[in-house]
């Protein structure tokens, strides 16, 4: 596996902070390649982690630019990885059609 892209961001309520993290990453897929998502959350009181919340989806489409907009999407809105698998699934289901197997 090898991270492509990654995007990061940290929220913050009252006396927690989630930094979220969202990569994109490609691996070697039959004679080719594939593109998976991952999604990390982290979440800290007082600059303690108290829980690593982490979920994947491997080879989503080898179309490396509808994935980056898959990654963009969870993104722009925060999506949890508890989440990941409700929201792209329907993306998921669509998307195998590219690997031409």
């Amino acid at each position: 596996m090898h991270i492509v892209e990654s995007l990061d961001s940290n929220v913050k309520t009252d006396n927690k902070e989630s930094k979220y993290s969202f990569r994109m990453f490609k691996e070697s897929f039959f004679s080719g390649q594939a593109f998976g998502i991952e999604v990390e959350r982290q979440d800290l009181i007082e600059g303690n982690i108290i829980k690593i919340e982490r979920d994947s989806i491997s080879k989503i489409s080898n179309n490396e630019e509808k994935v980056r907009d898959l990654l963009k999407l969870l993104f722009n809105y925060k999506v949890s990885p508890i989440h990941l698998v409700d929201i792209l699934g329907d993306y998921v289901d669509s998307y195998v059609s590219d690997f031409n197997i």
